[in-house]
């Protein structure tokens, strides 16, 4: 079964939506965008998330001693990495806990990069990350990375499914798609979300 992932949330409102809807794991953002919490805040939201949801990390071009510590403080199960880092810090978070790295999805050389980078999962997104914006699922067709794959970019309830059955992704990734406004997440979204993920 496809896992998935409400990354960017910011309320205990919609942790509690996310948890009672049955997502897999929630994203909490510490790196940029209107989705950005204070380190504070991420903690007291994931506190709010028992096992077996799994709360993720997402930085971006942070030194490795701030990650670690982050994750100390908010007590998050994964980190995601949303910037340029290289792989020698990724091998250094590995050691303590799963790594999700995302990647720009322009063309096949980004693929490449993706297959060859030291994460446990590929997050293949459009660009930055919460943007809204779809990638041409197309590049990844018949294409083994060698590791799990989370697919990002542009997912709504109206084409998860597709993208599901045509890449059956480890797992899928959205923030936008189940937003009133950014960094607001909507109840009726991600229960129309996770219903496209499973109803198939």
């Amino acid at each position: 079964m496809t896992r998935i992932k409400i990354c960017g949330v910011t309320r205990p409102e919609d942790v509690r939506a996310c948890l009672e809807l049955g997502v897999d794991a929630i994203g909490f953002n510490l790196a940029r965008g209107p989705r950005k919490l204070t380190i504070e805040r991420a903690a007291e939201l994931v506190a709010l998330v028992p096992p077996p949801v799994c709360p993720v990390l997402l930085v971006a071009d942070a030194r490795a001693d701030d990650i670690l510590d982050w994750l100390r403080r908010t007590r998050c199960q994964a980190v995601q990495l949303h910037g340029a880092e290289p792989a020698e810090l990724a091998a250094r978070l590995r050691a303590r806990l799963p790594v999700i790295k995302a990647f720009a999805m322009r063309g096949a050389e980004d693929l490449a990069t993706a297959a060859g980078y030291p994460c446990d999962v590929a997050l293949l997104d459009s660009g930055a990350g919460g943007t809204g914006t779809a990638w041409d699922h197309r590049l990844l067709a018949g294409r083994d990375l060698g590791k799990p794959v989370m697919l990002a970019g542009g997912l709504t309830a109206d084409n998860v499914a597709a993208a599901i059955a045509a890449l059956r992704p480890w797992a899928v990734d959205t923030a936008g798609g189940v937003e009133s406004t950014p960094g607001i997440k909507d109840r009726a979204h991600i229960a129309r979300f996770v219903a496209a993920c499973r109803d198939r």
